[in-house]
């Protein structure tokens, strides 16, 4: 069977203000056209499908239409996953009418390992392939909390917690191939981080639960797995050097950091003796630059955009030595009447950096929270031996606090 192994859409996501619809609709036409193409018979999608748990109608509305277009492409089947910004609820609820466009959606851990089971068949309605659809497994899923366990205890009994799931819902596969006597290769899907995962500055990719705790090692994954197609991670990469385990990554650049970055789908051609996979580049719909450097170096690489005559986004950070109180006004004039749109300027010499430990030009926009977390412990002298107690929990309210916010839940 040809699968297609996409991930972390985003749905609904703006850059600095910016709405990113548009592209949305350009990645789906041109999804659309891939399918066509490469014959592609089955569609998985491993979670982050919208960017938050309460998504706009019009993010709803790409969404719907999209499935409804993948049959009309010859695209039998689609298996969807939530992601950590997806509400579970939210992608269940109708699932039972996209049942009948053969749209598999699993918003949730489920109760028996079994349900979270999707069998595929072939166009003359065999059974071609058994899909482990895992979805993001949260905390209050995987660790029972205890009194008195440590940081370290709710780290390992996490991970010990995923193990334990994928080794049932494999365990549930291999027993669901062996009842119907058929050598059926199995494929997972899942949204997680696994250790070692490359991410890329600004990409908004969330640590999943504390800290790093919930890291995963590429040996807790079952054996049973023909291929596993992860989500999570935006940046497009193999787990463990195994072309057979990957995130296929986002297939938008979600920051100005990601904007030279090749982003991709993965093609799978899949049966009982072999695996194939393949990288299909995705265009860049909107193309994004960084432009940095003193004035005149601002100017020079500005000129050589316009000549282009293409639509850029741009974020610019000036790092000349001379104070530019104006830079805004200065920068507006510089791209007025052309087809270039500067989302982000940052001046780094506004203020200098010696008049303060912290850099008095830094926005909330260039902190994590534990960077101004950070700063609070700072500010308020907190003994150095006090800092790491309530590091670990901060990160947890915060891990708490994220998990809480994809729920869709009033």
């Amino acid at each position: 069977m040809k699968i297609l192994h996409t991930s972390d859409w985003h749905i609904g996501r703006a850059l600095y203000g910016r709405k990113r619809y548009e592209e949305f609709g350009q990645f789906f036409d041109w999804l659309i056209g891939c399918i066509e193409n490469e014959g592609i018979e089955a569609l998985l999608v491993a979670g982050d499908v919208f960017d938050n748990g309460t998504p706009s109608n019009r993010a709803l509305e790409l969404y719907y239409r999209f499935l409804c277009r993948c049959a009309g492409a010859g695209c039998r089947h689609v298996v969807v996953t939530a992601g950590n910004h997806d509400s579970p609820s939210l992608l269940n609820a109708p699932r039972e009418v996209l049942g009948f466009l053969n749209v598999h959606v699993v918003g949730c851990m489920t109760e028996a390992a079994e349900d979270e089971l999707v069998l595929l068949d072939n166009a003359d309605g065999t059974p071609a392939l058994i899909v482990c659809a895992v979805p993001y497994l949260r905390d209050r899923d995987i660790r029972h909390a205890e009194v008195g366990e440590t940081f370290e205890d709710k780290g390992r009994k996490l991970v010990d917690g995923i193990r334990d799931h994928y080794r049932k819902v494999g365990a549930a596969a291999v027993a669901r191939r062996t009842e119907m006597r058929v050598e059926l290769p199995i494929v997972a899907m899942g949204h997680l981080f696994t250790s070692g995962g490359q991410t890329v500055d600004g990409d908004g990719v969330r640590e999943l639960y504390v800290g790093t705790l919930g890291q995963v090692r590429a040996d807790i994954f079952p054996d049973c797995f023909a291929y596993l197609a992860l989500g999570h991670l935006h940046a497009a990469q193999m787990v463990g050097g195994d072309e057979s385990r990957r995130y296929s990554g986002a297939p938008i650049p979600m920051s100005f950091g990601e904007a030279g970055v090749d982003k991709i789908v993965v093609a799978v051609d899949v049966d009982a003796d072999r695996v194939a996979v393949r990288e299909l580049p995705v265009p860049r719909f909107q193309q994004l630059a960084t432009v940095r450097g003193d004035w005149k170096s601002i100017t020079g690489r500005v000129a050589e955009m316009k000549k282009s005559a293409s639509s850029v986004w741009l974020e610019v950070i000036y790092e000349g030595a001379e104070v530019i109180g104006d830079l805004q006004d200065k920068l507006r004039e510089l791209v007025d009447g052309t087809v270039l749109e500067i989302l982000r300027a940052r001046n780094m010499r506004l203020v200098e950096r010696t008049l303060s430990r912290m850099a008095m030009e830094e926005t909330l926009d260039d902190l994590t929270v534990e960077d101004v977390f950070a700063r609070c412990l700072a500010a308020h002298e907190v003994p150095q031996e006090q800092q790491s107690g309530l590091v670990a929990a901060f990160r947890e309210t915060v891990g708490a606090l994220h998990e809480d916010s994809t729920l869709g839940e009033p």
